[in-house]
């Protein structure tokens, strides 16, 4: 059980045979005309756009990328709040464009959000990494990447393991109880991963591993009629996000 729904559906998606750099084309020219156009109508058909891609064609399950919004929706929204109010003779206050400023920031930065997650739903880590090496991402960037993605997984399953024992031995039971159980679940979690990562440190350096991991990545084709499709609706979105504004 991985534990991360993104991942799981990553892998079952409908695009996970295509190829990465397919992919990081799209979504990059996504992102770009989210942070480029103008918030309306620019962000909104860039988001409109990559859900109905999600959605539609990629097959990624409605609940699993409503649930993935959700969390960069709420920082968004913290985001938005502070960005609105300023500081005056008075006190705080409302900045006088507060609404439009708000609007903006938002539109943009939910366009990008939805963007970034069609990528991250249809594109499992294992494939992005290799993509990344090959357009030129330093090596010990995509190295650490690598490690802090397996290290997730060994994380997620002591978090599940320690959380299943507090509740078997009524740890949860009340709120005073539920306090110091997470407290103690914070830091068993975190000297568990200290100890993982020490570990897998010493055990990589005494078989001289020095360098980067070597494996043979599976190497997807590249699609011709895929990114005409893309550069037509990037151009399309341009073109009606700036007509439109």
């Amino acid at each position: 059980m991985s534990g991360l729904a993104i991942d799981d559906a990553a892998w079952s998606s409908a695009w996970r045979r295509r190829s990465p750099a397919d992919k990081l084309v799209l979504c990059l020219g996504l992102v770009v005309c989210a942070l480029a156009l103008p918030a309306w109508p620019g962000s909104g058909l860039v988001a409109l756009t990559a859900t109905v891609l999600a959605l539609g064609p990629a097959r990624v399950p409605p609940r699993t990328f409503g649930r993935a919004v959700r969390w960069p929706l709420a920082f968004i929204g913290v985001g938005a709040l502070t960005a609105v109010v300023q500081v005056g003779g008075g006190g705080l206050g409302w900045a006088p464009d507060a609404a439009a400023r708000a609007g903006s920031l938002t539109a943009h930065a939910v366009a990008g959000s939805t963007a970034v997650l069609l990528l991250a739903t249809t594109t499992p880590v294992s494939d992005l990494l290799p993509a990344l090496r090959r357009l030129g991402v330093p090596a010990a960037v995509v190295e650490v990447a690598s490690v802090v993605y397996r290290l997730l997984f060994v994380l997620l399953d002591s978090l599940r393991t320690i959380r299943e024992a507090q509740t078997a031995r009524m740890g949860h039971s009340s709120v005073r109880r539920s306090y110091r159980s997470s407290g103690a679940l914070a830091a068993a979690v975190l000297v568990r991963s200290w100890d993982r990562a020490r570990r897998l440190q010493e055990g990589l350096a005494g078989r001289g591993m020095d360098t980067g991991l070597r494996v043979l990545p599976e190497v997807l084709p590249s699609s011709r009629a895929f990114l005409a499709a893309t550069l037509v609706g990037l151009g399309a979105i341009v073109t009606a996000g700036t007509v439109l504004a």
